[in-house]
């Protein structure tokens, strides 16, 4: 313990090393991040972006089949049985949660559909591994570029969504 003493005690700011204080990593970042921010223009009222969209008709559809398929009575193929009515439910009142939420320029939705689709496309990488045909490397492929290019562009819609309305142009 002495000896950490003796260390510090001997430690001195070098003056070169006080003057680089001011440009460190994360005040560059953050500059960077300004000048983007103010490029970002807020959307209009009304406006939505086609990726939003895309999303909410993507979520309206998922929920719908997946409901009305429980109606009917559909088997899933890997369990080989009915499923319990109160996750469809439950996963349908999501769906159509997160479908409002995208038709309304909610954050919040945006925010979790990106999560959602994180989650697809990391099962459909993962999915990748087991693929024995050409078919099902092309849906496991397909999967990934749309799911990514939607993500993509939910990204630069999510930070458009954040400008503060009294900042436009």
């Amino acid at each position: 313990m002495a000896q950490r003493n003796r260390k510090r005690g001997r430690r001195e700011k070098r003056p070169e090393a006080a003057s680089n204080q001011g440009a460190s990593p994360y005040s560059r970042s953050e500059a960077r991040n300004e000048v983007v921010r103010a490029t970002l223009e807020p959307f209009a009222p009304g406006e939505r972006p086609w990726p939003v969209t895309v999303c909410a008709i993507l979520a309206v559809t998922v929920g719908g089949y997946n409901l009305v398929s429980f109606l009917v009575g559909a088997n899933l193929a890997i369990v080989g049985s009915r499923p319990g009515a109160a996750g469809i439910i439950l996963f349908a009142i999501v769906m159509f949660g997160f479908a409002l939420g995208l038709w309304r320029m909610r954050y919040w939705a945006v925010l979790g559909f990106e999560a959602l689709l994180v989650i697809l496309l990391l099962i459909a990488a993962m999915l990748l591994i087991t693929v024995s045909n050409l078919a099902g490397l092309a849906v496991c492929l397909g999967g990934l570029i749309f799911g990514g290019l939607l993500f993509y562009k939910l990204v630069r819609a999510l930070g458009r969504m954040q400008v503060p309305a009294k900042e436009r142009r």
